[in-house]
């Protein structure tokens, strides 16, 4: 996804444009002072930029099941504190604390106070402090998160470009994770366990390394051994140049040395979305598919079903136009093999618009390679097709939840017997709250063949299996 092929060195380019810098722009670092390593250097420059975030929730019960796999990897919520242990006997509410999350970010433009984090750290949050290492607080407000991308946008209110505090905020520089080298030193720095600005060194141990938890993948991440722990997520990844080249999000749990980070090409086009829309656009290629059988790897000359089979191809779009067709076997996107369609969707859900794919297909026993680019599924169009295979059309936004409009006859909907006018309240893990949310869920189960729904009918709520 991020290959070489650069006209010129993005190095090179930074250092011809480092050396351009006036004196009052570039770090004085004494040269006769063998104790001012280059990774020194890195963290005075890049270090005032690193923030601690906490972020403060309000929980009056046991959450949904969550959406971000990384947040499987490691739990950084750090315990309750307050709360109503209720009464005796009839009188018992439900319990009430405030949980707080601690995490990291990276200021990435200093004149609009605009700081990039995890998702993760932020989910939920009904109150973000940040921190910088100079000791300076401010809240902030969220511009945008996207869950399936695990990155968010926060903007520091009250800054005004440093007039309402004692100096300007402090900017890290963006890098070119596109030419990282296999090896290369990389530091990391964040707020683990709460100790801020914890420096910690490690190398480049891979890149375009996939994570999965069964029913979400990330694709494209770096591997570092630079050590990563709860409270790390959402700092910045630097190359020894003192740039920006990823976004720690996770550690490998049963591992030891074995971090990810969203490389900084990636983060920086979501970036742009968020602050543009507050929200990332989904993609898709125009296909849904099944997984294969044993009688159709073998007919396929494989030694094992694994994949997805095309079943449908819709026109006008990225699949169409390369040419692929029902029946063919979706194998691998870039160097990551395809087990089901599960880990399909789930490898669709981290892409994004301005992303590369090189698809690897057979049909029949014939191998062959495509390369395409995800198209948008604007609003409309997704809820066309969550009508054409679900069999419903969403109404207004309710009480907890969104209406259900119109049901199509013999569809997967009414043959579950959902009426117009039932809630839906919940789609899978998906937590249902507006349409946008159904977009979602939509993304996340499309190809799955049932799905568990919540739903209100007469203030009663009801958990019921939707087959498709």
């Amino acid at each position: 996804m991020y290959g070489p092929g650069l006209a010129a060195s993005p190095r090179s380019l930074s250092q011809a444009g480092a050396q351009q810098k006036t004196a009052a722009q570039a770090p004085a670092f004494p040269s006769a002072n063998p104790r001012m390593t280059p990774v020194v250097r890195v963290v005075q420059e890049a270090g005032p930029a690193v923030v601690s975030i906490v972020s403060a929730r309000q929980v009056e019960q046991a959450p949904f099941a969550g959406n971000n796999p990384f947040q499987r990897f490691f739990d950084e919520l750090y315990g309750g504190q307050g709360g109503n242990q209720g009464g005796g006997q009839g009188s018992a509410p439900q319990r009430k604390f405030t949980s707080r999350s601690l995490g990291s970010g990276v200021i990435v433009d200093g004149k609009n106070g605009f700081v990039l984090t995890n998702a993760h750290v932020i989910a939920g949050a009904s109150q973000i402090n940040v921190r910088l290492r100079d000791g300076r607080e401010f809240s902030a407000s969220l511009i945008g998160a996207d869950q399936d991308v695990d990155l968010a946008v926060l903007r520091l209110d009250g800054h005004n470009n440093g007039q309402n505090s004692t100096a300007p905020l402090p900017q890290a520089r963006m890098g070119d994770s596109a030419d990282l080298l296999i090896g290369e030193p990389v530091v990391a720095i964040g707020n683990p366990f709460g100790f801020n600005h914890t420096v910690t060194t490690g190398v480049v141990s891979a890149v375009e390394r996939s994570v999965s938890n069964g029913q979400s993948a990330f694709v494209g991440l770096i591997q570092t051994d630079a050590a990563i722990n709860p409270g790390n997520s959402g700092g910045p990844l630097l190359n020894i140049l003192g740039q920006v080249v990823g976004i720690n999000a996770a550690v490998h749990a049963q591992g030891e040395g074995i971090g990810f980070a969203i490389p900084i090409n990636k983060a920086r086009r979501v970036l742009e979305e968020l602050i543009a829309t507050g929200r990332v656009a989904h993609v898709w290629l125009g296909i849904l598919g099944e997984n294969m059988d044993q009688a159709i790897a073998a007919y396929c000359g494989l030694d094992r079903p694994c994949g997805m089979v095309v079943t449908d191809v819709f026109p006008n779009t990225p699949a169409e136009s390369a040419g692929i067709k029902p029946g063919d076997a979706l194998l691998a996107i870039g160097g990551t093999e395809v087990q089901d369609k599960a880990q399909f969707l789930g490898m669709l859900l981290g892409y994004s618009k301005g992303d590369t794919l090189t698809v690897h297909l057979r049909r029949g026993r014939e191998p062959y390679t495509v390369q395409l680019r995800p198209q948008v599924l604007d609003q409309e169009a997704a809820l066309g097709l969550l009508n054409w295979r679900w069999g419903f059309a969403p109404g207004r936004e309710a009480a907890g939840g969104v209406l259900t409009g119109v049901v199509r006859a013999n569809a997967p909907a009414a043959r579950l017997g959902l009426r117009p006018g039932d809630v839906i309240l919940q789609v899978g893990n998906t937590r249902i709250r507006k349409q946008d949310d159904l977009v979602t869920a939509f993304f996340r189960y499309q190809m799955h063949n049932s799905l568990i729904l919540s739903v209100m009918r007469g203030g009663q709520v009801y958990n019921v299996r939707m087959k498709i």
